[in-house]
């Protein structure tokens, strides 16, 4: 069975974004919200690579 990306439903904070994304790779989700944080700081990237993940990925069922 492939593993499939989806935003989380139960760890979210504001989308589910880094909650999806630690489950996809099984790791903590508070990794994946430091990056996402201090990649926010180090630009404007962080920021839009984080509202398009939270329009195209799907939340899951």
């Amino acid at each position: 069975m492939a593993k499939k990306l989806y935003r989380s439903r139960t760890d979210r904070k504001i989308w589910g974004v880094c909650g999806g994304l630690a489950k996809y790779f099984d790791i903590d989700p508070t990794i994946i919200r430091v990056i996402a944080v201090a990649s926010i700081f180090c630009g404007t990237l962080g920021i839009w690579i984080y509202i398009i993940m939270a329009i195209v990925v799907p939340i899951e069922s």
